[in-house]
């Protein structure tokens, strides 16, 4: 199987199944000098972990985070960064009936017809739950992003039919954390809960949207064509799993626009430089970023683990079944996809800060030469 490696300068290599013994990835091209602890992955990955709330998955997962290699003396070293995450819940056992039965609407029959087999304890490889390894790279690629003074966030924007107003980046910073929905309009959020509520006492889930904004991000970012800032971003978000649809700036409210409309018109900053005097393009121009504001929404269907009966076909038997899929699952995906949008955000991003050359791909101090660092290790027979 390939498609396990996302970036270019910036690579993460990810492994792991949803019921296997760990889930982890390699990092590659981080560079030196980066102050990192677990602690600084733990934080994003709490917030995507399952069990934290009424409207999560109740499997039991930790979600630790050890760092196995790329760190000395709490700085990364410029070699491969090693993260491991154990499996410590996994319960395969109700999942056997959709062996030879694939369940509506998952992996398992296109998994099964591709390769011949297939780890099917809950999902395997085709689990969201691998996601858990780009959450904890990406806590990596927002360290260094900070460092240049590029900011992230995203929050919940819509659930089904209830759609938050439009907030502020400083809202989203300030109050997408403050409700289990992870949306940053509390009386909006009051809404979502009840309608994700509903449909879990329903037995079935519902859709919904992540908006996403990042501030700071330089110009230039971005190559014309394939690897294009929009192409690469698109691809990111794409992967997310249950992802429907991707856009950026208007995304397809720009199907009702005219040219002159849409068109943002150009003028002179303080320091005399063209500027655009709005953010329709959301930050992308020609493929490559403007310096204004990145901003875009991606759509996430509804949960396909439901415990309603659904009809199956089973190739073994011949039979065609009436089946429920038994287990812990989430009524709805953005609340924890929140981390996971913004970690393929800063992915997409630092990747592009390394092939522009705004970042030194050897050291973040970008004083190539020098030995006698601050965070070179020191020989302790010298205190």
């Amino acid at each position: 199987m390939n498609g396990n490696r996302f970036g270019r300068l910036f690579q993460v290599t990810t492994f792991g199944e949803s019921h296997g013994e760990a889930m982890g990835c390699t990092i590659s091209g981080c560079p030196a000098g980066l102050e990192l602890s677990e602690e600084d992955i733990q934080e994003d990955l709490d917030r995507r972990k399952p069990g934290q709330s009424m409207i999560t998955t109740s499997r039991g997962e930790p979600d630790d985070v050890s760092i196995k290699s790329g760190i000395q003396d709490g700085y990364t070293t410029g070699t491969p960064i090693g993260l491991v995450i154990q499996n410590k819940d996994a319960r395969s056992g109700k999942y056997e009936p959709f062996i030879t039965a694939p369940r509506p609407s998952h992996g398992d029959f296109t998994y099964s017809a591709k390769f011949g087999t297939r780890n099917w304890g809950g999902g395997g490889r085709s689990s969201a739950r691998e996601t858990v390894n780009w959450v904890a790279a990406g806590a990596i690629a927002k360290k260094l992003l900070e460092r240049e003074g590029i900011e992230l966030k995203a929050h919940v924007n819509q659930i089904g039919d209830v759609e938050a107003p439009e907030v502020s980046f400083e809202e989203i910073k300030e109050h997408s954390e403050e409700n289990d929905v992870r949306c940053a309009h509390p009386e909006t959020a009051a809404e979502m809960q009840e309608l994700i509520e509903e449909y879990q006492e329903e037995g079935d889930s519902i859709g919904g949207s992540i908006y996403f904004e990042a501030q700071g991000v330089p110009v230039g970012l971005g190559a014309p064509r394939f690897d294009s800032l929009s192409a690469r971003l698109g691809q990111a978000m794409m992967a997310v799993p249950a992802t429907t649809a991707f856009e950026f700036g208007l995304g397809r409210e720009a199907r009702e626009w005219t040219g002159k409309e849409r068109n943002d018109d150009w003028e002179f900053d303080e320091e005399g430089n063209p500027t655009p005097v709005e953010n329709d393009h959301g930050g992308i121009q020609g493929g490559i970023s403007s310096g204004e504001p990145i901003y875009g929404e991606v759509t996430l269907h509804a949960p396909t683990s439901i415990p309603k009966s659904q009809q199956t076909a089973d190739w073994e038997t011949g039979e065609i079944k009436e089946e429920k899929v038994i287990g812990r699952h989430d009524p709805v995906l953005p609340p924890r996809g929140v981390p996971v949008v913004e970690a393929m955000l800063a992915l997409t991003l630092v990747d592009f800060m390394l092939l522009s050359g705004r970042l030194n791909p050897d050291r973040v101090d970008n004083q190539p030469g020098e030995y006698d660092t601050d965070y070179h290790p020191s020989n302790p027979n010298n205190e």
